[in-house]
């Protein structure tokens, strides 16, 4: 019998979710929710599900696993609303925008019986699967980086500039970045770095130097008005006479030696939702609902991105250098 599976946000990111789901034979797509109705009521129509406009309403529907992919900063509600029905969560990125709404989302998945997956889509992206390999098996053991993830810009659309909606610059892009240098790196010990408030109402430029406990030694930059000048997003990885380099989702290189051959992989002509990865995290979480695995990003994942961002903001506003783990905060 195929999982019933809701979808609550109906904005672009949904879509994508809808329209993967929509092919995997193992789903049944038993109803989208929306606050405007009528979002709710299109893309239902263009998937063949039913228009709801509330979590409960999913819910009492009956599906065994709800994505929730609303704005950033309405995450924790549904998400602990959902783990406390015992219904499997997948959670867009970032799980919260603050530490203590990503501790309730991390408690309550330690304490519920459903699994709560985070949409850190990247990790499934065919460039940085590539890196990722050469690290894992030995090949490249990572000394030092340099990491670049820019935004053009935060007017389309326009509630990108609404740190209300986003929680910041930080949390709505470059998070993506926090959670592939742990997940690429290791846990992160210290942060610390300068940011600049140059265009928008907020800061929308940051220069930072990361060094992890692994002894890997990093530095991060990240603007939100740069233009989309290719390549946005890149990330360098250096090991002894070895350098990996990706290039947004695009392209990613081996040098494996001063005069050594370049290995590279060219993923320019997949179709966007699997080169970005987000045919394979809806496959994986799928997989999970139907007890074949455990999530492939985890809530202690979600929690320790949130922690990251958390420490870099904290560092550029009181100048200092942030060591890592933070304080949990208390419980409210």
């Amino acid at each position: 019998m195929a999982a019933k599976i809701g979808i609550l946000g109906a904005g672009f990111i949904g879509r994508v979710h809808a329209l993967n789901l929509r092919k995997d034979s193992r789903v049944e797509l038993a109803g989208i929710a929306d606050v405007v109705p009528e979002a709710a009521a299109r893309l239902a129509g263009e998937v063949g599900a039913r228009p709801f406009q509330s979590l409960a309403q999913l819910l009492d529907a009956g599906v065994r696993a709800i994505y929730v992919t609303t704005p950033n900063a309405t995450h924790v509600e549904p998400v602990v609303m959902a783990l406390g029905a015992g219904v499997h969560v997948f959670s867009e990125k970032p799980m919260a925008t603050n530490l203590a709404g990503a501790g309730q989302i991390r408690d309550a998945a330690r304490k519920s019986k459903a699994l709560c997956q985070i949409g850190f889509n990247r990790r499934f992206a065919n460039v940085y699967k590539f890196a990722k390999r050469l690290i894992a098996d030995g090949t490249v053991v990572p000394k030092v980086a340099h990491m670049k993830m820019n935004r053009g810009e935060l007017k389309q659309p326009p509630w990108t500039s609404d740190t209300a909606v986003t929680g910041g610059f930080l949390y709505e892009t470059p998070v993506h970045l926090f959670d592939m240098m742990r997940h690429l790196m290791g846990e992160v010990a210290e942060v610390t770095g300068w940011a600049v408030r140059s265009v928008y109402n907020e800061p929308d430029g940051f220069a930072l130097l990361v060094r992890f406990r692994s002894g890997v030694i990093a530095t991060f930059a990240t603007v939100a008005h740069t233009t989309w000048l290719f390549p946005f997003e890149r990330v360098e990885i250096y090991g002894e006479h070895q350098a990996v380099v990706t290039e947004e989702m695009e392209r990613a290189f081996f040098s494996s030696g001063i005069r050594a051959e370049v290995q590279a992989i060219d993923c320019a002509q997949m179709p966007f939702e699997e080169k970005w990865g987000y045919v394979e995290e809806d496959r994986l979480f799928i997989d999970a609902v139907l007890g074949e695995r455990g999530p492939a990003v985890t809530a202690e994942d979600g929690y320790r991105a949130t922690q990251l961002v958390e420490a870099v903001y904290r560092c550029v506003r009181e100048g200092n250098p942030v060591t890592l783990p933070l304080k949990d905060p208390a419980p409210r």
